[in-house]
């Protein structure tokens, strides 16, 4: 399996930033080939890392420097999906000044409180590797279908991942790793981005994060499903992604660059 894929701006767009991609339960970086793409055609660095959900913050940080480079293009991201989106939260928190990450985008978190939605069993509390065996059945009972059907609403992104023999099906019902669990709050910007009829991961997870942390600007999309970045309103996602980034690299305290004064909201 592919450790790393980079997605450039063409040129001659000079680098407008760096963003380095973690993926979730079952994914690798080639699921975010789409996304990637359009990125990078906004002018920013897209690096999708082949990390796990069992690699912790210190592991992740060493991969992200490897993959950024000595002299990465500025603002410096982290961007996750499902675990990747702790891991993400995660390894902000560690501060390593041979990284200096400036932004997180957590994208369709894995749970990690109580009522974790139909997907993880009882809904009770987080998913543990104490509770693996009872999640078995649920996993089991999902089937390929249910998981899609969890995961996202795009029919090309559907058909992607049923094709995809690298993909890891019936992950999205594994335990969330125990180190991913525990609370934290990084001080650098994020952008919360949630589905807002995720089955996996409540809202209300995301809402009760983005309240937590200092700098957190949050977006919950209408109707989406828990792989907010290749959801059928992947183009909406990315856009919204692109209008945060360029806040950041104009103003880490993210001042406005555009107010619609007049019409419907975006």
């Amino acid at each position: 399996m592919t450790d790393l894929l980079s997605w450039l701006p063409p040129a001659p767009v000079a680098p407008r930033g760096t963003l380095l991609l973690l993926p979730g339960r079952g994914e690798h970086p080639f699921v975010y080939e789409r996304f990637g793409r359009r990125l990078a055609a906004d002018g920013y660095v897209v690096h999708a890392l082949g990390t796990t959900p069992e690699d912790d913050a210190e592991a992740v940080l060493a991969r992200a420097a490897d993959a950024a480079g000595a002299d990465p293009a500025v603002p410096v991201v982290l961007v996750g999906s499902d675990t990747g989106a702790l891991q993400a939260l995660h390894t902000a928190a560690a501060a390593d000044p041979g990284l200096p990450v400036e932004g997180i985008v957590v994208a369709g978190a894995a749970p990690t409180g109580a009522g974790t939605g139909p997907l993880s069993g009882s809904g009770s509390g987080p998913v543990t590797d104490t509770d693996a065996d009872t999640d078995n059945a649920t996993e089991a009972d999902l089937g390929w279908d249910g998981e899609l059907a969890a995961r996202t609403a795009c029919p090309t992104h559907r058909a992607r991942l049923t094709e995809d023999a690298r993909f890891v099906r019936g992950r999205l019902t594994a335990p969330v790793p125990g180190h991913l669990l525990t609370d934290v709050r990084p001080a650098a910007p994020a952008l919360i981005l949630h589905g807002e009829a995720d089955p996996v991961t409540p809202p209300e997870q995301a809402r009760e994060l983005a309240a937590r942390l200092p700098r957190a600007t949050l977006g919950v999309v209408h109707d989406g499903l828990h792989d907010v970045l290749n959801d059928a309103s992947h183009r909406t996602a990315a856009a919204v992604l692109v209008l945060w980034l360029e806040r950041l690299r104009a103003d880490p305290g993210l001042s406005p660059i555009l107010t619609i004064e007049q019409g419907a909201a975006l």
